[in-house]
């Protein structure tokens, strides 16, 4: 079977299923697990990835709103390829390439009817739900039971162990910088299953704009900043937008030094298996008494 992904999540749980030898194209943001660096590449941005919060925002805004996809298809080598299995996502419109141009594209231009998984994550249960789809879709089912199986006892350790802590600290997640975003889909019940209260966004909801006052108001006790898509070197840049706002020192995570810039790219933003990895993250920052030792290194940095 020849599988293409085109999201960084679907090609880590290919991966993690056992079929990365069979993974024969990917996206051109697919930068784990190491062993798929270098396979061939079927989407670019139509935007400048590496500009400001605000250069992004305003360029995704002016493509979705004219109806346009944020990403393009190598239709010459997906032709090439001509895969059995496509796995992508129709749950947010500029994480990846439009569900209807990779369903256009594989009638287009595929000489065989392939397989279309589409995967549409907004709670921590449906990443579980996925990873199973597409193991179904692969004839890897008991692969996928495996997987799931071990990610849900990781997470039932830490529901565990995060029902012994004293005290919950409120948390704020900022998902992005300009315009100012809180974090919203699984990140609630990841902050929760960390020993923290979040009540910026119930669980499920998309992630929702925030005015300065609205998060004044808040007044987190830690404030976790995790811009979608970013990496923490592309975070590190931006962190002057709050920082430097004059309401920052307001917040009395702030003053108590409980700020935490993470890899968003690699952990919180993306729902695949290590989103097991993002839970001890979080929970790793917001109660390091109990979970500071499951940090994964060079996962965040301190304000």
């Amino acid at each position: 079977m020849k599988l293409v992904s085109l999201l960084p999540s679907a090609t880590e749980i290919v991966c993690a299923l056992g079929l990365a030898d069979q993974l024969v194209g990917v996206s051109h943001e697919c930068d784990f697990p190491p062993e798929i660096i270098g396979r061939p590449i079927l989407t670019a941005p139509k935007i400048d990835p590496s500009g400001d919060s605000a250069s992004i925002d305003a360029a995704v805004r002016l493509l979705v709103r004219d109806g346009l996809s944020v990403y393009r298809i190598d239709a010459e080598r997906l032709a090439q390829l001509q895969p059995d299995l496509i796995v992508t996502q129709d749950q947010c419109e500029v994480c990846a390439v439009s569900f209807k141009d990779v369903v256009d594209a594989t009638r287009a231009l595929l000489t065989k009817p392939a397989t279309i998984v589409s995967l549409k994550p907004t709670r921590l249960e449906d990443i579980f739900d996925d990873i199973l789809r597409v193991a179904a879709a692969a004839d890897r089912h008991a692969a996928g039971v495996e997987v799931t199986s071990q990610l849900r006892a990781r997470i039932e350790a830490l529901r565990t162990r995060a029902a012994r802590v004293h005290s919950r600290p409120r948390v704020a997640c900022i998902e992005w910088m300009a315009p100012l975003m809180a974090a919203g889909n699984w990140v609630p019940e990841l902050i929760e299953l960390g020993g923290g209260t979040y009540d910026q966004v119930p669980p499920g909801a998309h992630s929702p704009t925030l005015t300065w006052d609205d998060l004044v108001a808040y007044a987190p006790d830690v404030v976790i900043i995790m811009p979608c898509g970013f990496k923490l070197e592309q975070t590190r840049r931006e962190l002057a937008q709050l920082t430097g706002h004059p309401e920052w020192q307001q917040l009395p995570a702030v003053r108590n030094q409980r700020v935490y810039a993470v890899d968003g790219n690699a952990y919180l933003n993306r729902p695949g298996p290590r989103i097991v990895d993002s839970a001890e993250l979080v929970a790793g920052l917001i109660q390091p008494g109990f979970f500071a030792a499951k940090i994964p290194a060079g996962s965040f940095l301190k304000l």
